[in-house]
């Protein structure tokens, strides 16, 4: 049967697994609980099928999604066994990241590209970075006042939770520090990903400075470990169909669809806010630099989609890159940018910081004028960078500074509740806004390049086929 004529199939099949799901929830038709169960499995069975036929990634982490949600919804306690499987695939892909940043920056920087034209292309890339995240914190501001999701909130029961998080204090001289390796091979162990790129950048320097002799065996070297890791991640994304269910499972295996009402509206106002800022934001920018918009949601959808079921935006870094290059951006200008934008352009977190620590204020009773509410969001925005590799890091910095503004930690704890459905579209967001800043710099430096055409990267062709040669 052709893909096509399936498509009909799985339609009516969704919406008959959800009227018959609403009819019995609302207890409208007196329903044994197993025909909804069954007509929802015999949807994500049609769904699964018509993946295969399609032979699209994309496609099939989409419906391993579907039938992880519903796993951890139908059988909680064999779904929550299956975060192995997500660890399994965040662990193959943290292997990747600092070989491929590494080898990918110093051809960028050494091979291609002279001193003079990285630091103009650095300085454009900050420069944008902290417009964009300066907008996502207002959009955050604006969202949490609006909706006020934090008054009325009850303080019983969150204090079971109080030892998951530990308070942190960081100095400005920490903050410094934190950017720079003392040991490379410890910064890849801790998945430091700035320290690795102030590693390759201040190496690819001295390189591209010693005698031509001595450069080109270690370009020909990294030329070599930049295409092997690209292969190595296309082998590695086979897997993430299964990472992903298995991540999402564990998600509504452990914490079920209801949280309490005022995290649910704060889950909402998020989610709202991310929307907003996708919509009055980055897409406008898109449209000013003239970024094919088409063709780059096309292009991210992957990368997207595996960052928002695993809450990693290291998950989604080789295959971003990967996607950045299909669309007709320039390797080294890919290879700086976003791995830098990890550090500096964390839109999606910028604005849950700002809604998180009103929402703080707001669940303890205090009123903040709008220029406090400036002085502790602009404080979070600053004491972010550079720990995205720590676990936790945005609830740790969090608490450490509603503690430095006296405001009670009791708050943090109930955010601390659904901070895994929040991370799923913070960390999205996260991905967008890099992929964007990459597109966006390198029409900037007049590098974009319009009518490039590659491969869908999201299709499963075989490795080794002439196509997917052409594609690096």
């Amino acid at each position: 049967m052709k893909f096509s004529r399936l498509v009909p199939l799985v339609l009516v099949l969704f919406l008959l697994a959800a009227a018959l799901t609403a009819l019995t929830a609302y207890q409208v038709v007196a329903l044994p609980a197993a025909v909804p169960v069954a007509v929802r499995w015999i949807f994500l069975a049609a769904l699964a099928l018509y993946a295969a036929q399609r032979r699209s990634l994309t496609f099939w982490i989409v419906v391993s999604m579907f039938v992880g949600a519903e796993l951890g919804h139908d059988s909680p306690e064999v779904a929550m066994k299956l975060k192995v499987l997500s660890d399994v695939f965040l662990r193959l892909v943290k292997t990747i990241i600092a070989p491929l940043v590494f080898a990918t920056l110093v051809v960028g920087i050494a091979g291609h590209a002279n001193l003079k034209q990285v630091g103009k292309m650095g300085l454009k890339a900050l420069v944008y970075f902290e417009i964009i995240t300066t907008f996502a914190l207002f959009i955050g501001l604006a969202a949490i006042n609006l909706t006020k999701a934090g008054v009325g909130v009850s303080q019983s029961g969150v204090a079971a939770d109080a030892e998951k998080l530990q308070p942190v204090e960081q100095t400005t001289a920490d903050i410094i520090l934190h950017i720079f390796p003392e040991n490379i091979a410890k910064s890849i162990a801790e998945g430091q990903v700035l320290q690795v790129v102030i590693f390759a950048i201040i190496f690819a320097i001295g390189l591209a400075m010693v005698h031509e002799q001595h450069r080109r065996p270690m370009l020909r070297f990294a030329e070599s470990l930049s295409e092997v890791m690209f292969k190595f991640t296309n082998v590695v994304m086979f897997f993430a169909p299964l990472g992903v269910g298995g991540a999402l499972a564990y998600t509504v295996g452990k914490m079920g669809f209801a949280p309490l009402l005022n995290a649910f509206q704060l889950l909402l106002t998020l989610y709202g806010a991310l929307i907003a800022f996708l919509l009055l934001v980055l897409l406008p920018v898109a449209l000013l630099m003239r970024i094919p918009v088409k063709r780059f949601v096309q292009a991210i959808a992957e990368p997207v989609s595996i960052a928002f079921a695993t809450t990693s935006s290291e998950a989604a870094l080789p295959r971003a890159m990967e996607a950045m290059e299909s669309i007709g951006v320039p390797r080294r200008i890919v290879a700086f940018v976003m791995p830098t934008g990890y550090s500096f352009n964390l839109d999606g977190t910028t604005l849950y910081l700002s809604l998180a620590a009103v929402f703080v204020a707001q669940a303890a009773g205090i009123e903040l004028s709008f220029g406090q509410q400036l002085v502790m969001v602009f404080t979070l925005m600053l004491t972010s960078k550079g720990v995205a590799g720590v676990p936790r890091a945005s609830l740790v910095i969090l608490l450490a500074t509603v503690a430095s503004f006296n405001l009670p930690s009791w708050p943090v704890f109930i955010i601390l509740g659904i901070d895994a459905l929040m991370d799923m579209a913070r960390t999205a967001v996260n991905v967008i806004g890099n992929c964007l800043a990459t597109a966006v710099v390198a029409r900037w430096e007049g590098e974009f390049v319009d009518n490039y055409y590659a491969p869908d990267v999201t299709a499963l062709a075989e490795p080794d086929s002439e196509l997917a040669h052409q594609a690096h």
